[in-house]
Formats: structure tokens, C-alpha cells, sequence
């Protein structure tokens, strides 16, 4: 291989309609970031209590899975590019919503909370209802690479998004950042109403919502290697992402000054740099076919790297250890995407997608209090060790009892 082949893969931006869904995911995920600082800050700022800050996550959360679940219903039961239009157009909505709040001095924490609300129930249902319309635009031998260029903008959106907004929040003000992600959504419905119709494929579900709900779970307990990718995702995610852990680490294992600091600041830098260096990379694996061996290997790797960051009692180990994880993590998310989107048929691809995006959201929440608990139990580098020893053993024991995710080709 030449170096230009080690390069992120962008052969599915020459597909137009894929090139607009990525242009509108580009937009969301830098957009989304934004709130993701501003709304907390501006409810600790208007009630000074950490506990309001908790309860708006609660209520982003809970309408993200029922929005999730439900659009998963409406992506196979209708045409997908209205869907993408009605969650973006919600999206804007919230953040006008926001924009005027502020804007108005109203200092509402009920509108702030509903506004909140809204956008869980529209992100919910965009990004469902884009992880279903991928496969109907890109053909299956780009997949992993439609799916890396997705995973690179939604990690470098979650890092430059909060950088932007700490910047932007003292010059600009909160009314003026939530103003700039309203417009910027107007470039979002441009790009998707540009999209080519996507109608409900051939045997798509029909009746009531909950039936074809639990079609979709039936469907899903019924493949073995689509029940073991999320399980696999799940062992990744639950027992071995010690993001709560990383201030106590910081701060009684690295030496860093209560509160924060220079340690914390790179620990919590690392991971995200090693998602971006291997989405940079990601052509040296975009064209594999052994999409079920790299993504358990992967899995399995990023146990080890956990491992290795609960053993560090040196800063630049951990730094390495969380650099390596990041990277392995990468290729790990981006062929379980893969996998779900060419193993489903297309009739119920909304509906697992669903189920999907529920883990991807709950399973790092599962994963903090899991960690919290633990780390107060243990301490928390045990806490840390155990977690990615536990993921590396349940992947095994995982590829041993399903031996055809092991041997999943795309081929």
C-alpha cells in the first residue's frame, strides 16, 4: 500500500445524496456541541444548583431513547428523507427556542427544560433515521468507509463544538450561540431536502406502532450476529469507559491540583485525539473484508488498553494507553455499524438502528455509574483494571459462543 491509501477513505463523498447527508451531519454534530455547554451553563447559571444541570440531562436523555426507538418505527414504515427534514426542522426549532429565551431575559427553567425536550426527540429521531437512509444511498462495499467519515465528524464535532463554544460564550454570549446553531440548521434542511426520496422499502411493517416495534426486536433476537455486535458494543462501552474515573485519576494517582488541571486536561484530551488519528488513517482498514474479526479484535484491544490505563501510575502511560484506546474504539464503532447496516434488511433497518443508537447513547451513562460505584468500592484504578479485564474476557466468551460474528466477511 502507498501512503495516499492510509488516508480516511472519501470515495462515498462523490455519491451527491451521501455528500448531503455528511454535510448535514457535519453541521449537527459541531451545532449539537454547542448546546451541549451553553444549555447546562445557562441553568447553573439561573439556579446556581448542579442538580437542575442533572435534570435537564434526565429529561435529554429519556426523550432521546423514545424519539430513537419510535422513528426507528416510522424510518421503515415510511420515506426516510421527510423524517430526516421533521428532526432536523425540530432541531431548529429548539435552538430558536433557546435563542429567544435568552435573547428575551425570560430566565424560564420550565421553557429551558422543554426546549430540551424537543431537541432530545429531534436529535433522537435524526440520528436513527440517518443511520437507516445510509445504506439506501451508499453501496455495501463503501460502507465502512461511508461509516468512518461519519464517526470522524461526530468525534471531531464533540471536540471542536465545546472548544468553539468556551470560546465564543465570553465574546458573543449565550443568545448568539444558540442564534448561529438555529441558522446553521437552515444549511442542514437545505442539504437533505436535496436528497433523493427514500420510500419505504419492499415488506415494510404495517399496524400498530408497538407491534412493529417488537418486530424489530424479534427480528434482532432472532440473528445471532446481530445480537452479539451489541452485546460485544455493550461489554465495550459498560465496563470499560472510565470517563467518571478520569478526575479522580488525574488528581490522587497523577498528581494533578484539586479541581483540575494540566493532568486532567490531558486525559481527557487523549482519547479523542487517538478517534481522530485513526479516522485520519481509517483507509489503511476502509476496504477490509473481515468486518467481524477486526471489530471483536478491536473490542478486545481496547479492554487491554483500559487495563493498561488502570496499571499506569505514570501520566504518559495512561496518555498512551487512552491515545491507543481512542483509535481501537474508532475501528471498533465504525465496523459495528457496518455490520448492522449490511446484516439487516432494509425493511427493518430504522427499527435496529433504533436499538442501536439507544446503546451507543445509554451504555456510557450505564458505564458512569458502574464506575462511580466501583471506583467508591475498590478505588479507582482497580476500578479502571477490572472494567477492561471484564470487557476483554465477555468479548471473548462472546466470539467462542457466536462463532459467526468471528467469521462475518462482507464478502
Amino acid at each position: 500500500m502507498h501512503l495516499g491509501q492510509f488516508v480516511v477513505d472519501r470515495r462515498p463523498l462523490t455519491i451527491p445524496a451521501f455528500r448531503r447527508l455528511w454535510t448535514a451531519s457535519v453541521v449537527t454534530a459541531v451545532g449539537g456541541s454547542f448546546s451541549l455547554i451553553a444549555v447546562p451553563t445557562q441553568l447553573f447559571t439561573l439556579t446556581g444548583s448542579s442538580a437542575a444541570v442533572g435534570g435537564s440531562a434526565a429529561v435529554s436523555m429519556c426523550t432521546f431513547v423514545v424519539a430513537a426507538l419510535w422513528s426507528g418505527v416510522l424510518a421503515d414504515a415510511t420515506d426516510r428523507r421527510p423524517l430526516l427534514l421533521a428532526g432536523n426542522a425540530g432541531l431548529g426549532l429548539a435552538y430558536f427556542g433557546l435563542w429567544l429565551n435568552a435573547v428575551l431575559g425570560l430566565d424560564s427553567v420550565p421553557v429551558l427544560l422543554v426546549l430540551v425536550a424537543v431537541q432530545g426527540v429531534s436529535f433522537g429521531a435524526t440520528m436513527t433515521t440517518m443511520g437507516a437512509a445510509v445504506p439506501r444511498v451508499v453501496p455495501a462495499e463503501q460502507l465502512v468507509a461511508a461509516n468512518s467519515l461519519s464517526s470522524l465528524t461526530r468525534y471531531a464535532g464533540g471536540v471542536a463544538g465545546p472548544l468553539l463554544a468556551g470560546v465564543l460564550i465570553p465574546a458573543v454570549g449565550l443568545d448568539t450561540l444558540y442564534l448561529l446553531d438555529a441558522l446553521a440548521l437552515g444549511v442542514v434542511l437545505w442539504a437533505v431536502a436535496r436528497l433523493p426520496a427514500m420510500p419505504a422499502p419492499a415488506g415494510a411493517g404495517t399496524g400498530r406502532a408497538l407491534r412493529q416495534l417488537g418486530d424489530g426486536f424479534r427480528y434482532l433476537a432472532g440473528h445471532r450476529v446481530l445480537v452479539a455486535i451489541l452485546a460485544v458494543d455493550l461489554a465495550a462501552m459498560v465496563f470499560a469507559l472510565p470517563v467518571a474515573l478520569l478526575p479522580e485519576l488525574a488528581e490522587r494517582t497523577y498528581g494533578g491540583p484539586v479541581g483540575g488541571g494540566v493532568a486532567l486536561g490531558l486525559l481527557f484530551a487523549a482519547y479523542p485525539a487517538g478517534v481522530l488519528l485513526a479516522g485520519l488513517l481509517s483507509g489503511a482498514f476502509s476496504r477490509a473484508r473481515r468486518h467481524g474479526a477486526l471489530m471483536a479484535s478491536a473490542a478486545m484491544t481496547w479492554g487491554g488498553c483500559v487495563v493498561l490505563l488502570g496499571l499506569a501510575t505514570d501520566l504518559r502511560i495512561a496518555l498512551v494507553a487512552l491515545v491507543a484506546g481512542g483509535a481501537v474504539n474508532f475501528v471498533l464503532s465504525t465496523f459495528r455499524n457496518a455490520i448492522s447496516q449490511a446484516h439487516t434488511d432494509d425493511a427493518l433497518r430504522g427499527r435496529i438502528q433504533g436499538s442501536l443508537t439507544v446503546v451507543l447513547m445509554g451504555g456510557p451513562q450505564l458505564a458512569n455509574l458502574l464506575h462511580g460505584f466501583g471506583a467508591a468500592a475498590l478505588g479507582a484504578r482497580w476500578a479502571v483494571g477490572i472494567g477492561g479485564a471484564l470487557t476483554v474476557s465477555t468479548v471473548a466468551l462472546l466470539v467462542r459462543a457466536v462463532p459467526e460474528l468471528w467469521r462475518y466477511d462482507a464478502g
